[in-house]
This record gives C-alpha cells, sequence and structure tokens, in this order.
C-alpha cells in the first residue's frame, strides 16, 4: 500500500461509499489518513440492556423501534425518541433538539448506541446517544476474546517496552470498539460513517504504508516545541491511547498548518518587498491641505493612518497594507489621501500626467456610494474620476454641466483609462478584467477583499515592470490570530478612534416578551423622521412540517405583520439575497431616499450603502449571528451625530446566549467582540474554512496565539535563511502541494 494509491485498490466499495468518499473529498490513502477525526467520544464498557447502571456511561449493541419526533411541552424544543432493543431488554432513548435522527434511522436499524444513562430505576433512559450503524458481522468486533480484551490486552504489551516508532506503526488497532476506548468520530456523509473510517484507516495503519512516510517539518522544530513526529501524529489522531496523545497529534497539525500559512506568506510578502513599485512622495503641505479639506476633523488614528500609508507609498517598494477600523472609522477618508497622493505625482519622466489608481468595493452600489464620495473629496481637484458597473459607466467632471457627473459609454471610458486620463477608477471586480486596461496604475484600494494577491495586482498593472501598492481595507473586527495568519504577508494598520460627535450606540438585549417596549422606541424615532432596519434570519417561513418550523423570524412574513400589526403608517419594504441586484439598488436608492421608513431585511445589509438618517436596526433571532456580524449589523446605523439604537432579540432565553449578547452592551469595540467570538464560536465563523482551504485543524489553531506566534517566528526565521528552501526539499515540497489547494490568491 503506498499514500497515492486510488482507495479502490485495497477497498471494495459500494457505489454509495464511492459517492460518500467523493463528497468528502477523500480519493487516495493519503487523503483518507488526512480526514481527522473532529472529537473522541470516551466510550463506555460494552452491556446489555439488562445490566445498565443510572449514571454509568455505556455501548450498547442493538435494533432501533419506533423513532419520532414530538416538541417538549415546556421549552418547545425538538426532541426525538425511540427504543433500543437487545436479546436481554429494551431502553428509551431520547435526543435534544436533534429532530433529523428519526428521519435517519428506519425503525429495525442494528447500531451501536454509545451514551449515559439518565434517570432511575424502571425509568431510565439513554441521553442523546451517539448512533454507528452496524452489520450482523460487525457484532463480533464488540466481543473480547479469551475473557481478555483487546484493549487489555494491547494496553499490558504497551506497559512492558517503551513506546518505539515502530509500535506505532504495526501496532493492532483492531479494538476498535473495546472497552472505555476512545472513539473517533469523523464527518460523515450517506454511505460511510465513523464506525467504517474507523475500519479502514486501521487498515491503513497496519499496512506498514507509514514506515515509508518522511517528516518535512525540521526535527530541531519539533524538538523545541515538544511536537510528535508525523508518523506518530498520524497514530495518535486516530487511535490514540490517552485523550493527552490526541491533542499532542492535533497541536502538531494545527502548528504545521500555520507554518506552511507563514512560509507561503512570508515569501509572498518578501518578494512584494523586494519589487519595485511607483515611489510617490506628494509634497507634505499638500497633503496636508487635502485632510484640511474634510468636512470633518480627522481623528488621531486616521492621521496615524495616512503617515503609515505615506511612508509606504514613497518607499519605492510595493505597499501591502490592511487598514482595519470599525464601520464609521473613517476609511474612505484614508483611502481618498492615499489616491490623492497617487495622483499628485506625475509618471516617471513626465511633467504632466498623473499616476492612476484603481478602487475595487464588492457590490455596485457601494461602487456607485464610493464613486460620489471621491466626486465630494476631489471636487476642487482637476482630476477625472470614472465608475464602471454593469449596469453603466460614468465620468466626473462632466463636459457639459461642470460639477457634475455624466454617463459615458463603456468603450469611451476605458479608452480614457488605457490612455491615463481618467485618474481614478472606481468599480466592482470587473477592473480586474482584461478589457480594463491602465497606462500608470501605482495604487488599487480593495474594499472588504483581502485575498488580493500578487497575480491579481499584476494583472491590473499588465506589466512585470512595476507593481501596484496595495491598500486593503476592511470593517470586520478580526482577531489578532486571525490577522498574523491569514493576512500574514499585509501590515495591519487600526482603526481604533471614531470620529468626533459620534454618539455611542444604546444597545439592548430584548427578551421575546418585551418588544412592545422596544416597538415603542422605534415609534418615538421614526415619529422624528429617522429611519429603522429589521434584520431576520430567514428569507421565507420554514415548512411547517419539518422540526423546526417557526423557529425563526422570515423577512417576507415578519414584513408583514409589522406592516397590519404594528408600523401601519408607515412605509416598509423588504431586501434579501434572492432579490436580482438591480432590485436591491432600487430598493436601497428609495430607503435612501427616506421614500421608506422601515427595511425589513437578512444580513445583506451587513456591508450596505451609507445611510446616515437610519438610526435603529433591530435584529431578531440574534443568538444565531456571531458577535462580529452583530456589531457589523449595528454599524449600519452609526453613520451620523444622531443618537443610534440597536434592538438585540433572541428566540431563547438560556443563560449563555444572554450572556453572550450582554456583551455587545458592555464591549469597547469590534476588536474586542471579535476576540470574545473567536473563544465561543470559533475562526469558522470569522474566516470560512472553505474560503480560504484550511483545515478544521487549522482553523482551531487560530484559538492559540502562543502556536501562531511559535509557527510565525519559525516560518520567518527559516525563509530569512532559506527562502527557496533549497536545504529543506522535503519542507519545499510538501509547501508546494499545499498552495495548490490553499486559496492564497
Amino acid at each position: 500500500m503506498k499514500l497515492q494509491d486510488i482507495l479502490t485498490m485495497h477497498f471494495r466499495l459500494a457505489e454509495p461509499q464511492r459517492a460518500a468518499l467523493a463528497r468528502l473529498g477523500i480519493a487516495t490513502v493519503e487523503d483518507l489518513l488526512y480526514h481527522f477525526p473532529f472529537r473522541h467520544e470516551q466510550g463506555g464498557n460494552e452491556v446489555s440492556i439488562a445490566g445498565l447502571i443510572p449514571g454509568t456511561s455505556v455501548s450498547i449493541v442493538g435494533t432501533l423501534e419506533k423513532l419520532e419526533t414530538r416538541r417538549s411541552w415546556k421549552r418547545k424544543i425538538p426532541v426525538s425518541e425511540g427504543a433500543l432493543k437487545d436479546s436481554t431488554g429494551k431502553i428509551k432513548c431520547m435526543w435534544f433538539n436533534q429532530p433529523y435522527i428519526a428521519k435517519m434511522y428506519l425503525t429495525g436499524t442494528l447500531v451501536k448506541a454509545t451514551g449515559k444513562v439518565a434517570g432511575t430505576g424502571t425509568k431510565m433512559y439513554l441521553a442523546n446517544p451517539e448512533l454507528e450503524r452496524v452489520s450482523a458481522s460487525d457484532i463480533g468486533l464488540f466481543k473480547t476474546q479469551g475473557g481478555t480484551s483487546l484493549a487489555s490486552r494491547e494496553e499490558s504489551s504497551l506497559k512492558q517496552k517503551p513506546v518505539e516508532e515502530s509500535d506505532l506503526i504495526y501496532q493492532d488497532t483492531s479494538g476498535s470498539a473495546r472497552d472505555n476506548k476512545l472513539f473517533a468520530q469523523y464527518q460523515e456523509s450517506r454511505g460511510v460513517t465513523s464506525l467504517w473510517f474507523r475500519h479502514a484507516i486501521e487498515k491503513v495503519l497496519t499496512s506498514g504504508v507509514l514506515a515509508r512516510v518522511e517528516d518535512p517539518l525540521p526535527q530541531e522544530i519539533l524538538k523545541r516545541y515538544n511536537l510528535p513526529t508525523l508518523v506518530t501524529a498520524l497514530v495518535w489522531v486516530h487511535a490514540p491511547r490517552a485523550a493527552l496523545d490526541a491533542e499532542a497529534a492535533r497541536k502538531r497539525f494545527a502548528f504545521e498548518e500555520v507554518f506552511y500559512i507563514q512560509l507561503a506568506r512570508g515569501r509572498e510578502k518578501m518578494r512584494a518587498a523586494r519589487g519595485q513599485s511607483f515611489a510617490i512622495k506628494p509634497p507634505k503641505k499638500d497633503i496636508a491641505a487635502f485632510v484640511d479639506s474634510f468636512p470633518f476633523t480627522a481623528t488621531i488614528a486616521q492621521k496615524r493612518a495616512i503617515d503609515a500609508v505615506l511612508e509606504d507609498l514613497g518607499s519605492g517598494h510595493a505597499m501591502s497594507r490592511l487598514l482595519e477600523g470599525d464601520v464609521g472609522s473613517g476609511k474612505t477618508a484614508v483611502a481618498a489621501t492615499a489616491a490623492f497622493a497617487a495622483v499628485a505625482t506625475w509618471p516617471a519622466g513626465q511633467t504632466f500626467g498623473t499616476l492612476q489608481v484603481a478602487y475595487m468595493a464588492p457590490t455596485e452600489i457601494l461602487a456607485k456610494q464610493h464613486f460620489e464620495s471621491f466626486i465630494q473629496y476631489f471636487t476642487h481637484h482637476p482630476i477625472n474620476i470614472g465608475l464602471i458597473t454593469g449596469s453603466g459607466c460614468y465620468k466626473f467632471p462632466s463636459k457639459a454641466a461642470r460639477g457634475k457627473a455624466t454617463t459615458i459609454s463603456r468603450a469611451q471610458l476605458l479608452k480614457w483609462v488605457a490612455g491615463g486620463e481618467i485618474s481614478v477608477v472606481i468599480g466592482t471586480h470587473a477592473l480586474i478584467q482584461k478589457s480594463v486596461q491602465f497606462k500608470h496604475l501605482a495604487l488599487v484600494i480593495i474594499d472588504e477583499q483581502h485575498r488580493f494577491g500578487t497575480n491579481q495586482r499584476r494583472a491590473l498593472a499588465r506589466k512585470d515592470a512595476r507593481l501596484p501598492h496595495l491598500l486593503s481595507m476592511t470593517a470586520t473586527p478580526i482577531p489578532r490570530t486571525l490577522a498574523l495568519t491569514l493576512y500574514g504577508d499585509l501590515d495591519l494598520t487600526l482603526l481604533d478612534e471614531m470620529p468626533p460627535g459620534r454618539k455611542t450606540i444604546i444597545t439592548e438585549v430584548v427578551a421575546p416578551g418585551e418588544r412592545g417596549k422596544a416597538y415603542e422606541k422605534m415609534r418615538a424615532e421614526l415619529a422624528t423622521g429617522r429611519q429603522a432596519y429589521i434584520v431576520c434570519p430567514r428569507i421565507d417561513e420554514p415548512d411547517p412540517q419539518k422540526a423546526f418550523a417557526l423557529q425563526a423570524k422570515s423577512v417576507k412574513e415578519e414584513a408583514k405583520r409589522l406592516k397590519k400589526e404594528v408600523f401601519l403608517e408607515y412605509s416598509i419594504e423588504v431586501l434579501h439575497s434572492k432579490m436580482k441586484p438591480k432590485e436591491k439598488d432600487a430598493v436601497m436608492k428609495k430607503f435612501l431616499a427616506h421614500e421608506i421608513d422601515i427595511l425589513v431585511a437578512t444580513s445583506v445589509v451587513e456591508v450596505g450603502v451609507n445611510v446616515p438618517n437610519a438610526t435603529m436596526i433591530m435584529v431578531e433571532g440574534a443568538e444565531r449571528f456571531g458577535l462580529s456580524q452583530l456589531h457589523q449589523l449595528r454599524g449600519r446605523v452609526v453613520r451620523s451625530n444622531h443618537q443610534a439604537y440597536c434592538f438585540v432579540c433572541p428566540e431563547t432565553r438560556g443563560e449563555k446566549t444572554l450572556a453572550r449578547l450582554k456583551a455587545l452592551t458592555t464591549a469597547k469595540n469590534g476588536f474586542e467582540l471579535a476576540e470574545m467570538d473567536l473563544l465561543q464560536r470559533g475562526p469558522g465563523t470569522l474566516a470560512g474554512r472553505e474560503q480560504w482551504g484550511i483545515s478544521d485543524v487549522g482553523m482551531e489553531a487560530l484559538k492559540n496565539l502562543k502556536l501562531v506566534e511559535a509557527a510565525r517566528f519559525e516560518a520567518l526565521a527559516l525563509i530569512q535563511k532559506d527562502e527557496p528552501l533549497a536545504r529543506h526539499p522535503l519542507l519545499a515540497e510538501a509547501l508546494h502541494r499545499r498552495t495548490q489547494t490553499m486559496h492564497f490568491e
């Protein structure tokens, strides 16, 4: 058996199993080995139902009967119920908040149930047991041989001598269901269960394939951080003898994944730093005059960010900077200053013209908003600003009407961009299409799109001689570990100060029975001419036949209810992701023009147009959102000097839910909330693993700042000594394979 072997060379796979493995992205022996369990369950002694004792953890092999789903009378949560029967008796099983159980298993299904015995006497039941489908031939695996379990035989043999690497490679892990064992639980798909994975991986581990595995991580790094070797970690992550073994294995793989990311990011940053770019050094008095022309006084944080950006622009080497700040903290003003510095600079060898700036926004409506903002910033400066969108192109200023923008044909605008006559071009991802050619592109500004790599910047510039500077901006609060790991090639600047005059938003956690009071406060604000957002988790009402029916409010039904029962005298419209772009734009234009009083929407408004008159937001089903997302949503109404209000409405009354949401009322800023989110909900809520190509183990590593800093330190130290990794060929090969699957560009 070899790591690159296709699984069908060693396993007989039925069609459902082939399809399931394909869905999970598992094709080779190596893929199977790297399909890590997401947790290990402590299996109890395997016993018969007749011998059950309340309070003990047990494993029972039997058949399921009479599975059904009902709602608990008190908490109204879905409960799946059924019975498990073996040759000695029957016991009730209950699963709380898992309505799908009753649909997954039919009466008569043979399973192994692992869980804790709850209740007393004749009213004992298994609470939330883990189920595994087994076949009649599997049952023998759960029996002991000759009165001694496989587990105890293995453990006694391990006690006789120290554990060597060869023991780990060839040890018999066939006690998959032995007494008191740690059960590996894997991500499953219809056709393959955790039990199937345990037996398949056991076959791989005992085949001798690990004897040919070489560890790409340098031995000195492993010793420095007490990390197991690759072979040891592969065995321990699947078949640990103790919880500490599994923990050590996951620590090694977490370190390894962050280490590879840091190597790739570090090399990209070093290459960008060496690459020649445009030296942008406008007179300081011109910059000061531009900043003084703002319709507000720049904050200390903005001035600090502007200084950092200008220093990078003047270095002659390509800037790569991430500007992070809460909604309303003034990122656009910093971007406008950077753009001004570029357009106030002549191209090399010329005493006329300007360098060019490309400003990319995530949506068409935001691109239009930035176009209007830049017109205000550059009203008194003789430069041309262009807007490229799917619905049309615009240019400022108009030759026919000075001080106003005018529509223009796409062909004409592209011709002027290619000729260098348009200094600032604003648009969506359409800017990186081949039809858009720049003459002197010196600065690329990206709004909420951080992974914009070197290749894409070169594609924009259309020439390899000079790389444009990059300023990426985000209003999403990013914890330090995430910033260090995922944005390791970007220098980070924080805007941690709001413009003067902005009042602190008043955030209230509204219990289900107190919505009336919140509505009255909103009505009082609406009466003064203000506007409001109401955010719901769903677009449509769920099917009432489904177990989770009516558990989450929907945009469409909530809008109807509010019109009929609550805000009869105010205009209400809806906004959600299923609407066409033109429909969304039309609704937002009406909201901006105050033709709509209340906008009922999904979280699609999280990154949206600036509506200063909207001062209230109510979030329904708030426990379904992360703290960072809730912070983003309430940022929609902190766009003016009017008092803003955020009403957070959870559907459940759990202590953990309320405690988490109350953090919104006490946290000083979004960065603090992001750290809380990271610890409570995990990094997947902040940056999805699918977006980055990072495994669950790698994402979990982002909770550990020391581990991330250690991996970063080691990676940067290594590439400073040996950037091409010529002295580490195994590491170079492994990094190359990793970067093919991770979305670095």
